[in-house]
């Protein structure tokens, strides 16, 4: 099995190497700092699987892990992270990753976590399992009526937002200055009640919008 470590703490990174070199049949093909730098490797050295971390630079994990699945589906993600935040557990498995560990629990739980999206199942780390199933019943669209207050263009910036991009992507993707998408930005977030771009993006995910 193909590996490619994401981790920005250089640290962790060693120490997440070394115990990964105790999993057999594993080989380690590349390591990220970063969320770009994550996307390019995967799709340069197309993995197995990825070990990924949230808070990552430039561009978070939540929106790497959604890059990856949409250009190499078969690629399994294994979220490695300290963040339990409600809105990044559930936008992270909305966007793709197949199971979610927390940071300092035992080898044992991330083989685990390996193993079950090797074998194509999902993984949740025992203390945010009972938060993702209270938030994933009923598993239809939850529709949120906020949403009907955004403009056409805020739902095409929003849609942007869900892809991970930046305001200056946004902005030369609509051809709008950085200040403009800056304004619709926070238009969205007042119109959603939202304090973070990542809460908007799960509501527009959970809505079934994109």
């Amino acid at each position: 099995m193909r590996i490619l470590i994401v981790e920005d703490d250089p640290l962790m990174q060693i120490g997440l190497e070394q115990a990964l070199k105790e999993y057999p049949g594993l080989e380690i093909v590349a390591k990220a700092g970063d969320g770009y730098g994550a996307v390019q490797a995967a799709l340069k050295y197309k993995p197995d699987m990825v070990v990924m971390d949230i808070g990552l630079p430039r561009l978070d994990g939540i929106a790497a892990t959604k890059q990856i699945k949409e250009a190499l589906p078969a690629t399994h993600v294994v979220i490695l992270t300290s963040h339990t935040l409600e809105t990044e557990v559930i936008a992270a498995l909305s966007s793709g990753a197949d199971a979610y560990c927390i940071k300092g629990a035992t080898l044992e739980r991330l083989f685990a976590a390996i193993e079950a999206a090797q074998d194509g199942a999902t993984y949740l780390d025992p203390r945010i399992a009972r938060l993702v199933m209270d938030n994933l019943k009923p598993p239809a669209p939850l529709p949120n009526p906020n949403l009907a207050h955004l403009s056409e263009r805020e739902m095409e910036v929003l849609k942007l937002i869900v892809e991970g991009k930046s305001n200056a992507e946004i902005a030369e993707d609509l051809f709008l200055s950085t200040n403009t998408i800056k304004t619709h930005v926070r238009g969205i977030m007042n119109k959603l009640a939202v304090d973070d771009r990542v809460q908007a993006a799960v509501i527009a995910l959970r809505s079934g919008i994109v």
